[in-house]
């Protein structure tokens, strides 16, 4: 069953440049895609960085991430804490005219191109189930809900939160690829559950990230295309000011 209204939809929807940038830059940037929906655009974080969710608490220790090179940013979006460290990230910003539906139907019609992407690389991904201990963890990918991609054996590999806001719907997601479990348990504790990255998934080396990214990104935004139409690239991202977005 489709949640978009399908004689809303144009014939296409703009492909933003892929963009290496500094947390707070990629925040507001995906805030700022809010009023030029459609789009679609993914992008990498450079240096590392720890996003909370829009109205998380901080945690005393987190302050502390920036000697380690890690930036602290907020997101636009709710949700738990993820750590952008060899992750790829997507946002995709469609007009609230062209859904209907509840918030847990228009997920899972907005995650769909996630799942048929993944599939190419013979990842299967169905919807976790949203557990009783979601609210007390810090971390995204320590749980999942109804709006997050896991595999068979419920691991999550793709953790996505939205807002609503201009007339439009931004959803945002992070898909693991290569995360340092150390650095991880230094963030979340000893306690979080081990990360999950689609390069032991696959059986890629570290080196080949470069060439996963890409080829991830190329399978998505093909997968977008099939309702979204033909994306042209645009030759630019705006210029946008990132101060806002720290924590």
């Amino acid at each position: 069953m489709r949640y978009y209204r399908r004689s809303l939809v144009p014939s296409s929807a703009r492909l933003l440049p892929f963009l290496s940038a500094p947390g707070a830059a990629q925040m507001a940037l995906d805030e700022s895609m809010l009023t030029q929906a459609p789009a679609l655009r993914f992008y990498t974080w450079n240096p590392p960085a720890l996003s909370l969710g829009r109205n998380q608490r901080v945690l005393p220790h987190w302050s502390s991430l920036s000697s380690l090179g890690l930036d602290v940013v907020r997101r636009p979006t709710g949700g738990r804490a993820v750590l952008h460290q060899a992750d790829l990230t997507y946002a995709l910003v469609l007009p609230a005219a062209w859904l209907s539906g509840r918030r847990c139907q228009i997920y899972r019609q907005l995650c769909t191109f996630l799942i048929e992407g993944l599939r190419e690389f013979g990842v299967e991904l169905s919807f976790g189930c949203t557990g009783r201990g979601y609210i007390h963890n810090p971390s995204c990918f320590g749980t999942a809900t109804d709006a997050d991609l896991v595999l068979n054996d419920g691991r999550k590999l793709i953790g996505s939160a939205q807002v609503w806001r201009h007339g439009a719907v931004l959803q945002h997601g992070s898909i693991q690829l290569a995360p340092d479990a150390n650095l991880w348990r230094y963030v979340f504790g000893p306690e979080t559950p081990e990360p999950l990255g689609l390069v032991d998934l696959l059986g890629y080396s570290r080196e080949q990230l470069p060439d996963l990214i890409q080829q991830l990104t190329e399978s998505l935004t093909g997968k977008a295309e099939r309702w979204l139409g033909d994306m042209p690239s645009r030759a630019s991202v705006p210029s946008i000011a990132a101060s806002d977005h720290g924590n």
